[in-house]
């Protein structure tokens, strides 16, 4: 799979849907759903449907339907329906009163199926499941018919009445569609309709024991809630004929047209709920919202933001060809969103302690600074200024490169809204590390204006000792050290290419006074370091901020090398 080529707003699904409205299908109505399986957390790839769906909804004045395709009790929780709900009203995104469970149609669905069983459409087989799949054939043999095919409607009814009456053991007995063996789409080799399963149902807790499938239950559920575009990704293409074909033979109020789209692929990460699943319960992450992960709650507690996502879905447009978005434009759209919202602050990641020497002990003055240079209603705030401030170990050198223009021995600096400093001299432990700065600051050249009109290259951020809070930051980097494990070796473990530098813990940062308040969710530029939100994690005592994204736009600069040829 190759990098697509964006075209924003691009699809094809809104020409299908104008289509039908200037035809008058469905009577000019759309009602779209999003129907997640709840057996696990949502992520990015999710979201993008969430935004399809739902966009169409609203841009053609219909509805959009929740509902939760619970088929499958043994891999489903209450956690997951909990977590998709909060993902989907964080997305921007309101069902009203249209929520929806496919357990909800449990009777009507064991109704139909008992109209297809009179109707001769369906019968109860004893194949194994190994059997079954001997049976159904390859890509180029025709399956062969099971030796039940041809039990009587009569015999059928009976023994699928006595599954759900629990008298067979699990595995003993399935229900299946009668199609045609010998079709060249498998899915249509008379699929499995209903399975014997003793577990208990996060909704109906033991009053089933037999549960229908997915391919089943999907179209049917559709079906009872009026849809009128069923949306799904390019793996269920192959599955439609099964999806009409049961609408066609059952009496459901309507037939929704399904229309597949290209899934969204991510670089450097997965979008495998077995593979999220895998990652989280073998803790080679810290659950599902682990920041690493591109879980919709992970990147919510990494600090995205709705918008930058919605953005993201909009930008990527909607295909037919599978192929790979690059991550740096996901990051591209959060720093164009935090820039316009994001606080700047300063913040020390390893500090390196500077005592200006002609500074007056015990001094501390306040400067004005500005909030964000993007928002001017954002507003000031106060910087305390003292005569021990710290800066990052990176922006001093004693044996500095070539164009280097930070802080060395005998150069001069500005600090970031406050005075030039120049380096005196350099203090050192026993061991030859570097303790201290000792600097002297030109008490003219308060916010960077001199009476000699110099100027200097390098700026500073920093912070006042004295005043500054103790915190961790919690540096995050791409899950995957490949950006396409499955185009480097699809035989290789993807876990053997999770990136060992993903994580860089950092402890004892030093920042502003002012992030004192900073809550949970909040969300900040760190001047030269990146965007960064407090982690759930924190409390008052003991702040802990994610970096959500760094500075440098990979994206914009790739889309600058694109236009110039």
């Amino acid at each position: 799979m190759a990098v697509e080529d964006f075209t924003p707003g691009l699809n094809f699904i809104r020409t299908i849907i104008e289509a039908d409205i200037k035809a008058g299908k469905n009577g000019g109505r759309v009602h779209t759903r999003f129907p997640p399986e709840p057996n696990g957390y949502l992520h990015i790839g999710h979201a993008k449907s969430i935004c399809l769906n739902f966009g169409l909804a609203a841009e053609y004045k219909g509805f959009c339907n929740l509902r939760f395709d619970d088929t499958n009790p043994g891999k489903e929780d209450v956690e997951y329906v909990d977590s998709i709900m909060a993902d989907v009203r964080w997305l921007g995104f309101d069902w009203q009163d249209r929520l929806y469970y496919a357990s909800d149609y449990f009777e009507q669905l064991y109704e139909f199926a008992l109209h297809l069983i009179r109707s001769g459409q369906a019968y109860v087989c004893d194949l194994t499941a190994e059997q079954v799949r001997q049976y159904r054939g390859t890509l180029t043999e025709c399956g062969i018919n099971s030796p039940c095919r041809d039990r009587s409607a009569e015999e059928n009814l009976d023994l699928f009445q006595r599954m759900r009456a629990g008298e067979f053991p699990d595995g003993s007995y399935v229900l299946r569609a009668k199609i045609d063996m010998a079709s060249p789409n498998l899915n249509m080799r008379d699929p499995v309709l209903y399975r014997i399963r003793r577990e208990s149902h996060h909704r109906t807790g033991d009053a089933w024991c037999i549960y229908p499938m997915y391919d089943y239950t999907h179209p049917i559920s559709d079906a009872l809630e009026g849809v009128t575009h069923s949306i799904c990704t390019l793996e269920f293409e192959d599955h439609r004929p099964f999806y009409d074909w049961v609408l066609d033979n059952l009496p459901v109020p309507c037939h929704p047209q399904q229309i597949e789209f290209a899934r969204l692929n991510l670089s450097y990460t997965v979008m495998s709920k077995r593979k999220l699943l895998e990652l989280v319960d073998k803790a080679l992450v810290h659950g599902w919202d682990d920041p690493r992960l591109p879980t919709i709650a992970a990147l919510r507690r990494r600090g995205f933001t709705p918008e930058a996502i919605r953005n993201f879905a909009e930008l990527i447009g909607v295909a037919k060809r599978e192929s790979v978005v690059d991550m740096a434009l996901l990051e591209h759209c959060l720093r164009e969103d935090l820039n316009k919202r994001a606080k700047r602050v300063m913040a020390v990641l390893r500090p390196l302690k500077v005592v200006i020497t002609n500074y007056p002990e015990g001094q501390v003055e306040e400067l004005d600074a500005e909030n964000n240079p993007e928002d001017p209603a954002a507003g000031t705030r106060r910087l305390p200024f003292s005569r021990e401030l710290y800066i990052e170990q990176e922006d001093f050198r004693e044996d500095p490169p070539k164009k280097f223009f930070r802080l060395s021995l005998g150069k001069e600096i500005r600090l970031k809204h406050a005075y030039y400093i120049r380096c005196d001299e350099v203090v050192k432990d026993n061991n030859g590390r570097i303790t201290e700065l000792r600097c002297s600051y030109d008490p003219e050249s308060r916010g960077g204006w001199t009476k000699d009109g110099r100027k200097v290259l390098g700026t500073s951020h920093w912070v006042s000792a004295a005043q500054a809070l103790d915190v961790e930051v919690r540096l995050y980097d791409k899950l995957l050290s490949v950006a396409n494990p499955a185009g480097e070796n699809e035989e290789k473990d993807f876990k053997e290419y999770l990136n060992p530098a993903s994580l860089e813990i950092v402890k004892n940062c030093k920042v502003e006074p002012s992030l004192a308040a900073a809550k949970p969710g909040d969300r900040f530029q760190f001047l030269r370091q990146g965007y960064f939100c407090v982690d759930s994690d924190s409390s008052p005592q003991a702040l802990v901020f994610n970096r959500s994204v760094t500075l440098r736009d990979s994206w914009a600069k790739i889309e600058k090398s694109q236009q110039s040829k």
